[in-house]
């Protein structure tokens, strides 16, 4: 059937991505050794122009890289409207500069789109830097600054990283739904769904229903987690995973929080110690990096992010009873104080952290009180729950995950008595196995290894309460 088809295609076209006389290079391209003493043609953004008397070099970026190229144009070929901001097309012969790198010997400049900083109202001037708070307020303009583009560049590779790693570990990729009729975490804390229109809640209304539930048949909202439709796809496809965003409708503007994040979950079948998915954790964790700092050492060096120190380093392991005693005896350390059966706070675990010399601390077997229905109990303490919490400096809880129950009477005496979850129960009648998950903040986790204090500059159009503009 496939032969059917294939002799239907039409040869691949190669010449849809010339760019008048000479093909379109990015500058990427021309760092190469290879592109020495050839012609070429590069499009991209003024970052800097410096005129002498004879010359003007001109450093542009396309994005491709942190690198600008050197553009030397003579003055007789100069645009006028050739200033800082604008984007231009070069044509140009590729030379090596006496420091060594390569720049691009203009024979044509075209301005495509002029750019007038402080006729326009351009909000970013030359040579200047500016607070993160500052470029905050332009969110659409914000891709243009060197440091952001540089962390778009990085959230990129790490994406990539993440996903290659998972592949070569056996994971398969799901697509698990953004509408959902459940509230997997039961916190409440989820953002409502149904149509805008009056004519579509007007027509298709049944007797007795609220307007929530018209469009669905029941209350719909946005996915706070993909994890209760992973544990359905590993009961036949063993290790699976989602990426995407999830939402939160947390009121919380801290520098932690969005309510609109990405999450990457992991769901594994026939695994039965929390020990197993700690040891999956920490080699995601510790191979990600490694491949990001091999793979991007140009851009990290560019905003001046840092090796983590505790790369090659043990995770430590604490339990929460063991977590909660660090905590008692220092207390006069402490603004909060701990209460033991409570949730930690943010101070509480950067403090752990701290105390075990800034290495990341797993810790597990938690009260089944203050933790989610799914968990499954410790078998040595029925009051404890399979969970662990991963610890990292600056950020915190950066990955939490459990053993799922997969006792179905157990389960049955536990589900919440809101939304429809018979679904779920029903996992553990058809040749159930065990199964444990975890979730990691994949925002949090930029934050983490480039040393980005506030999480609203790892995304680039970050949501938060009172905040969707764009």
């Amino acid at each position: 059937m496939l032969s059917r088809y294939i002799g239907r295609l039409h040869p691949l076209k190669t010449d849809i991505v010339k760019c008048g006389a000479h093909k379109c290079s990015s500058i990427l391209d021309t760092t190469s050794k290879e592109a020495i003493g050839k012609p070429a043609k590069v499009q991209g953004w003024v970052r800097a122009l410096r005129k002498m008397k004879d010359t003007v070099f001109v450093d542009i970026s396309d994005g491709s890289t942190c690198e600008m190229l050197q553009v030397v144009v003579p003055k007789m070929i100069k645009p006028d409207d050739l200033r800082y901001g604008s984007s231009i097309s070069v044509k140009g012969e590729l030379f090596l500069a006496p420091n060594g790198k390569t720049e691009l010997r203009a024979t044509e400049v075209h301005v495509i789109g002029a750019c007038n900083v402080f006729e326009d109202g351009y909000p970013f001037a030359p040579r200047k830097i500016y607070d993160p708070e500052y470029i905050r307020q332009y969110l659409h303009l914000r891709p243009r600054t060197r440091s952001f583009s540089t962390l778009l560049r990085l959230r990129d590779l790490a994406t990539t990283m993440i996903t290659d790693h998972l592949r070569d570990r056996g994971f398969l990729s799901v697509h698990t739904p953004m509408l959902t009729s459940n509230d997997c975490e039961g916190a409440g804390e989820v953002f409502l769904v149904k149509p805008q229109s009056k004519e579509i809640l007007k027509n298709m209304k049944k007797e007795g229903q609220s307007e929530d539930e018209i469009y669905f048949d029941t209350t719909a909202f946005l996915a706070v987690s993909g994890q209760l439709h992973l544990e359905a796809v590993a009961r036949a496809l063993t290790k699976v995973y989602t990426f995407g965003p999830t939402f939160r409708a947390e009121n919380s503007k801290s520098r932690l929080h969005l309510s609109e994040f990405y999450m990457l979950e992991v769901e594994i079948a026939f695994i039965t110690r929390i020990e197993e998915l700690m040891e999956e954790v920490e080699l995601l964790v510790k191979q990600v990096i490694e491949r990001i700092i091999e793979k991007g050492a140009s851009d990290l060096h560019s905003i001046n992010a840092l090796e983590p120190q505790w790369l090659n380093k043990t995770f430590v392991c604490l339990t929460y009873e063991d977590a909660f005693n660090v905590l008692n005896n220092h207390a006069n350390r402490l603004q909060q104080p701990i209460k033991y059966g409570e949730a930690l706070s943010k101070e509480h675990e950067l403090f752990l952290v701290e105390h075990n010399d800034g290495v990341p601390v797993f810790v597990i077997n938690w009260p089944k009180v203050i933790k989610p229905f799914y968990m499954k109990e410790c078998i040595d303490d029925v009051s404890k729950v399979a969970a662990l919490d991963l610890l990292v400096p600056d950020v915190g809880e950066l990955v939490g995950g459990s053993m799922r129950e997969d006792n179905y009477e157990k389960l049955e005496l536990k589900l919440p008595s809101t939304g429809n979850l018979s679904w779920y129960l029903d996992l553990r009648k058809y040749g159930n196995v065990p199964t444990g998950g975890f979730g990691l903040g994949f925002d949090r986790f930029l934050q983490c290894v480039l040393g980005i204090s506030n999480i609203k500059d790892t995304v680039p159009f970050p949501r938060w309460p009172h905040n969707c503009n764009l």
